[in-house]
């Protein structure tokens, strides 16, 4: 009886042993995905592989373009205008467009400044092209520039609104304003004293106008050097002779 009980023990560690082994021998063997397939590189060549693109006339692309627009299906970065065209559509409504006003008046809001270092700044962009005066505050290092170049911008856009030429427009006017000084602050002094402390805010207002443009003063001012100039010839000019010495000099 012993002698039976321990042959069917082997038997069930043999079977057991052979089953084990199947087991390692088939998660030993390849592996395969679906996704892949067989081969995983080959599904990557074929995925990321630069095969040539065909190019297609401009008939092609505006008949497919028109297609999906009447199925409802066409991209939204299709329908986006190049900024060439954009800006051709935008000058030809300004000159199109009725001028309500010959100026525009725009300013900053009341901001801690003081009102000399403001109007020096306002001294530097008054009678410049409103494109000029823009470069300025882009390449100054003050710290009330990146302020006032957001600033001209706005106003720039406010004033093609209303009718002025962008190619023309200068700033006629700039002038700075005291603020109410409303920021005060307790100042503490010595014994026992103490103040008030008042800090200064003002704000900048500027005219926009049309006038000449860049091209134009340049040109004026080559003129007036020109005029300036005169020439040693032959024959006499009817000039004012400067510094006349008393006696000839030969």
């Amino acid at each position: 009886m012993v002698t039976l009980v321990a042959v069917s023990h082997f038997a069930r560690s043999v079977s057991s042993r052979h089953s084990t082994s199947a087991s390692r021998l088939l998660l030993s063997g390849p592996r395969r995905h679906a996704s892949f397939g067989h081969n995983p590189f080959e599904f990557l060549r074929a995925a990321v592989n630069p095969g040539l693109r065909k190019q297609r006339t401009s008939r092609e692309i505006d008949t497919a373009k028109r297609t999906q627009a009447q199925d409802d299906s066409q991209s939204i970065f299709d329908t986006v205008t190049p900024e060439e065209e954009k800006g051709k559509h935008m000058d030809e409504k300004v000159v199109g467009r009725t001028r309500q006003s010959d100026h525009h008046k725009y300013s900053t809001a009341n901001f801690k400044i003081s009102h000399r270092k403001l109007n020096k700044i306002g001294r530097q962009i008054s009678g410049k092209p409103i494109d000029s005066a823009i470069l300025q505050m882009n390449f100054s290092e003050k710290r009330v520039s990146t302020r006032l170049r957001n600033m001209l911008v706005v106003a720039k856009s406010h004033a093609t609104l209303k009718g002025i030429d962008p190619k023309k427009m200068i700033i006629a006017e700039a002038w700075v304003t005291k603020g109410p000084r409303s920021h005060k602050r307790l100042e503490i002094k010595g014994r026992g004293k103490s103040g008030i402390r008042v800090h200064p805010d003002a704000r900048l207002s500027v005219m926009l106008k049309e006038g000449k443009t860049r091209a134009q003063l340049l040109e004026e001012e080559r003129v007036r050097k020109l005029k300036r100039i005169v020439s040693a010839g032959l024959v006499r000019e009817d000039k004012p002779l400067r510094n006349p010495r008393s006696m000839w000099t030969w």
